[in-house]
This record gives structure tokens, sequence and C-alpha cells, in this order.
């Protein structure tokens, strides 16, 4: 098994990956809203889109150092399963958070805006929340089953599809993450939530986490502390970050065999 990244780096890639999150998600949402004025669903399709499509990028580019959680409540549940130990899951909190702050402060500034702005979106109706603990337990259903199957290879592609098609059939459009509704307070725009919804999100995110435990350990009740430690992406050591398979390198001027 590869030597897991010293902690520090780890929680540099955590606040740096919510971070790039944060500015993707408010970002977008702010473009969307400038581009398409009053045009709401278009917007939230854009905003959906350009999530899903960042989310898989962002996981693909920290994922072999920390794992690629940028949420709390993803944290907590590997840690419950063994693949991260208890005390580190309390130390990506606040990076996690820390960094969707900061992405979000990045994301207005990138759009000539005020660097915080408290939102004025208030979205805790029952329905919202309702949402929300279906968004939370279908992204770490997602995450888990492809650890216990030997798919995490396939995680980023998956959990950039799920969170772009939550974005539509959940009420809440699928924050699913307590850090990133914090961050999203920070932004008065397309994207934002009012502090005052924050702590039923925050609830019910960590509710849909504990569903999730309990949905999980009913569907694949061998979940090995190896198995939840590839969560979202295996870690790696220094070595294996700067190797090159040989697979990788393509010829493009000899066409695949088939076969």
């Amino acid at each position: 098994m590869a030597a897991t990244p010293p902690l520090a780096r780890r929680l540099l890639a955590e606040w740096m990956g919510s971070a790039l999150l944060a500015a993707l998600v408010i970002g977008s949402g702010i473009a969307a809203q400038r581009l398409s004025p009053g045009e709401v669903g278009l917007e939230l399709f854009e905003n959906a889109a350009a999530t899903a499509a960042g989310l898989f990028v962002i996981i693909v580019m920290f994922g072999p150092v920390s794992g690629a959680h940028f949420n709390p409540v993803v944290s907590l549940v590997d840690a419950s399963f063994g693949g991260l130990s208890w005390r580190d899951a309390l130390a990506y909190i606040p990076a996690q958070i820390g960094g969707c702050a900061a992405g979000a402060v990045l994301a207005n500034a990138m759009f000539a805006l005020p660097a915080v702005s408290i939102s004025t979106h208030h979205r805790a109706s029952p329905a919202h929340l309702l949402g929300e603990l279906v968004a939370t337990i279908g992204l770490l259903l997602v995450i888990f089953s492809l650890a216990r199957t030997g798919r995490s290879s396939s995680a980023p592609a998956a959990v950039g599809a799920y969170i772009g098609a939550a974005y539509w059939f959940t009420s809440s459009t699928s924050f699913a993450n307590p850090a990133i509704t914090i961050g999203r307070t920070l932004s008065n725009t397309f994207a934002g939530i009012a502090p005052a919804s924050v702590p039923a999100y925050v609830i019910a995110q960590l509710v849909g986490g504990g569903a999730a435990i309990v949905a999980i350990r009913a569907l694949y009740p061998r979940v090995t502390a190896a198995q939840a430690a590839t969560l979202v992406v295996a870690h790696a050591d220094d070595d294996e970050l700067i190797a090159v398979p040989d697979s990788f390198h393509i010829d493009v001027h000899r066409p695949k065999e088939r076969g």
C-alpha cells in the first residue's frame, strides 16, 4: 500500500481543492447570471454543467494527495469506516471550511464584486432540507459503492456527474457539503445561501451522512479500512506522484490494435 502523504500536505490539498470548488460553484453562478439574465433555468444549467466538469478536474488534481474529500461529511463517514483517522478527519474539516470561504472571496473578486457580500437567499424550507438529505445520501453511496467494488478510479467522473444531475433532481440544488454551504453565505449572488439557512442545511447533511452509513453497511457489509482509504482517490506516495507509467504514453502515429 502506498505511504500516506504527510498531514500538512494533505491539509494544503484539502484547502486548495475546497477553495477551487467554492470559486467554481460561485463563479460559474455569477457568470450564468450575467450571461443569461432572467433565464433561471438556463442559469442553473450553466452552473450545474460548470460544477460537474470542474469537480471532475479538481478531484483528479488533488485526489492523489488528500483523497479529494473537500467535504466534512465525506471525511467523517470515511473515518467511521476506518479509511481516515478521526484525528485527521477533524483536521480536514477546518481546512475545508477555510478553503471554501477563501474560494467565495476569490469568486467575488474575480467578478469585481465586494470581497464579502452576505447572501440574503433563504433556502431552508422542509422541501429543501429533504432535498439536502437525499443529495447527501446519494453522494456518499456513489463514493462508497465505487470503493467497495474496486472502482475508485471512476470516482472523479461519477461524483461530478452525480452532483451535476443532483442540481436538477433535488429541490435544494444539492449542496450536500457543510463547508461549501458555509462558504456560499459570503456571496450574495446566484449560488448564495443566507446564513440563517445554514444550520438547518448542515443538520440535514449530517443526518444524511448518518443514514448513508447505515445504507452502506447494509449494501456493502464488508467495507474494509483499506477500501475506505481509497476515497475519493487513492493516496499516492512521492515516487508515484512523479512516475509516469508506460501505458500513459500514446503513439499518435500508430492506430490502436483491435482484437
